[in-house]
């Protein structure tokens, strides 16, 4: 039978995790040989190396693996056993552990606020990201719930609409068509676009979108954030497609102007997304009930 000890479970996942033995003392806090003796002792119960140093790198062994496999997963029904009995004492404290895309990170501080001024006990952990590595969290149950549009159908998911994102062209101020009404969409055609990187959901949407009028279009520079798009359309590299979030303050200060095209925005939503099998905490509950139930009245596409 085997004799191992939460404690030693915790300090092996932080050690496997890193993959050093240094950067897992940081996290915990301890010094470099107390977390030594605890994977030695750890060792010695299970009668196998953990790990395996090769040069200056340490690496799982094949038992390493299968014990952070079980380890992962006991923390995570710790954690669920930690969620419902805070449930039952009722939700005055709690964690909720989110991923927001890099694009909602424009409406989540809003949101967040609101909520956090009816549950000021809650601690959020937030994560702000591309849709790819969010996905990945989503995958690896490594965060509750996910605020980005909508998840690619072949995954195990929730997916719920809690508010519009509309897509926009944006557009230096003194462009030719930013004084235009009713712009034909083939007035776009063979300008140059700054767009996102490859597998960023607006770039997804805008190319569907593009595809769907048979509109053709100059791929220009690729960026990684709106706000890099926002900047390069500025500076008079090209046009872009932005949620209409993203762009509140450049409107206000007339340093953006949007193009009031035929057929846009490009309609789309946001989602508060999560596991289907995941047993929800309190505050994540809470959190996911206050978006379905009143975001879109905090922050409508009108507040742009």
């Amino acid at each position: 039978m085997l004799h191992l000890t939460f404690r030693q479970l915790s300090i092996f996942s932080s050690v496997s995790r890193h993959l050093s033995f240094t950067r897992a003392a940081e996290e915990l806090h301890l010094s470099q040989p107390a977390v030594s003796m605890q994977i030695r002792q750890l060792e010695d119960n299970v009668g196998m190396p953990l790990f395996e140093q090769l040069g200056k790198k340490i690496f799982l062994t094949e038992a390493g693996h299968e014990l952070y496999h079980y380890a992962r997963t006991i923390a995570e029904q710790l954690g669920e056993a930690e969620a419902v009995l805070s449930e039952l004492k009722g939700l005055k404290r709690g964690k909720l552990k989110i991923a927001v895309a890099s694009t909602a990170n424009y409406v989540a501080p809003k949101l967040l606020a609101t909520f956090f001024k009816r549950y000021p006990d809650v601690t959020v952990s937030l994560d702000v990201t591309n849709r790819q590595a969010l996905l990945a969290q989503l995958v690896s149950n490594e965060i509750e719930l996910a605020i980005m549009g909508k998840p690619p159908g072949d995954l195990d998911l929730i997916a719920e609409s809690f508010m519009d994102n509309p897509l926009v062209v944006i557009a230096p101020v003194d462009h030719p068509l930013a004084s235009e009404r009713d712009i034909p969409l083939q007035s776009l055609r063979d300008k140059v676009f700054l767009v996102r990187e490859a597998g960023s959901g607006t770039r997804i949407a805008m190319e569907r979108f593009f595809t769907e009028h048979e509109l053709t279009y100059i791929p220009g520079m690729e960026m990684n954030s709106s706000e890099a798009i926002k900047q390069a359309v500025q500076a008079g590299l090209g046009l872009g497609v932005v949620s209409l979030h993203t762009v509140e303050l450049e409107l206000e200060a007339r340093r953006l102007a949007v193009l009031d095209v035929q057929h846009m925005p490009i309609r789309r939503h946001w989602y508060i997304v999560h596991r289907r099998e995941k047993r929800l905490s309190g505050s994540a509950m809470a959190f996911r009930r206050f978006l379905l139930e009143e975001a879109a009245n905090l922050i409508g596409p009108g507040s742009a």
